[in-house]
């Protein structure tokens, strides 16, 4: 194997639940709400359900091959070229998505906090350090998220507790006011953005995971995924209570307005640093996460005996290609947010799904 570090199912377990919250936590209330309004908060309810059945999915392609990656029992599966052509379409999508979250960093920091930066030096600056992640190895970036996790909760809840004392009720009222239709439209992108997105990419790093038994597996997937999708739906919750549904289907960051709204004694205030804190601690596991599975399986593609002379031309690669892919921030959100996931239910509902039925055939017939 070219990785040969291993990480625990607690380590694993913090993974998820980090990757699951991701960008999610700053840019997922404004796109949903957009759609459900009030109703928003249950969208996130119907769509961890969703989530949930998903996880048994891909546990199932987990038990196939427990101690090889999607690229490798791809080539075993469907034969040296069917299965590099397979593996190859797969990649491009963790690596198309560290692109997008380079992008997404790159505009909130200079439309929020540093506008007269340019956006190429802060997306240079991000990608060095998880380029030097990535090259740590995967027992060392886990552990970083392991480190960052005490914060990232203590801030969290910091977060919601300054915030109760403006909660309005009436704000998500009437519940379900414009039916069911509006509320499960936004719990397909709710299904997509945090749950698909990090169940795709796990599929190739499953075989790292120190577990006595395979349903460990299951079990740390399904606590993180249940955490984060949690998590996510208490801020968005949140959002709707403090500003309405209407106000935050028009916000591009409805979770860092939200900082700005605390006021502790007019003393305490304006500690939007909190929220672009937890979303930069959580973009930076995701995105390595990404760059990492995408150098590591580009690396078994070529046969390669290590995956880290790829970290470097990868990693510019990315630079180049978030700053292409969309013209501007109205854009990406209208366009990328619209489309993605579509891609994002492709793989996760048609591709992984035939691949389990084609590894089941393999197994019952060698």
């Amino acid at each position: 194997m070219l990785e040969r570090g291993r990480i625990s199912v607690a380590q694993f377990t913090i993974l998820v639940f980090l990757v699951t919250t991701g960008d999610s936590i700053l840019v997922l209330p404004s796109s949903i709400a957009g759609e459900a309004k009030n109703d928003a908060w249950l969208s996130g309810i119907f769509a961890l359900g969703i989530g949930l059945l998903l996880v048994l999915l891909f546990y199932q392609v987990s038990k196939l091959f427990p101690d090889l990656t999607f690229v490798e029992y791809s080539d075993r599966i469907f034969g040296s070229f069917l299965g590099k052509i397979l593996a190859g379409l797969f990649l491009l999508y963790p690596f198309l998505s560290v692109a997008l979250l380079l992008r997404e960093l790159g505009d909130f920091l200079t439309t929020q906090i540093l506008p007269h930066t340019p956006m190429e030096a802060i997306t240079i600056l991000f990608m060095v350090f998880v380029i030097y992640g990535t090259r740590l190895g995967l027992e060392t970036w886990v552990r970083a998220g392991q480190v960052f996790l005490p914060f990232f909760l203590l801030l969290v809840a910091l977060f919601f507790a300054f915030l109760t004392p403006q909660f309005q009720l009436d704000n998500i009222k009437p519940i379900l006011g414009d039916g069911l239709k509006p509320m499960l439209r936004g719990s397909l992108t709710f299904t997509a953005f945090p749950f698909m997105e990090t169940l795709i990419v796990l599929i190739m790093i499953f075989p790292y995971v120190k577990v006595k038994k395979q349903i460990d597996l299951r079990n740390a997937m399904l606590l993180a995924q249940t955490a984060g999708g949690a998590l996510l739906i208490f801020m968005m919750l949140t959002a709707l209570l403090v500003f309405g549904g209407e106000l935050v289907a028009h916000q591009q960051y409805p979770s860092y307005s939200l900082a700005k709204k605390i006021n502790i004694g007019k003393f305490l205030e304006r500690i939007e640093a909190i929220i672009a804190i937890l979303w930069l601690i959580t973009i930076f596991i995701k995105a390595t996460f990404y760059f990492y599975s995408s150098t590591l399986g580009l690396a078994q593609l070529l046969k390669l005996q290590d995956y880290r002379p790829l970290t470097f031309p990868l990693g510019m690669l990315a630079i180049v290609l978030s700053l292409e892919v969309s013209p501007s921030i109205t854009y990406y959100n209208e366009v990328i947010s619209k489309y993605w996931p579509l891609l994002d239910f492709t793989i996760s509902l048609i591709f992984i799904p035939l691949i389990l039925l084609a590894g089941l055939f393999y197994l019952k017939n060698n």
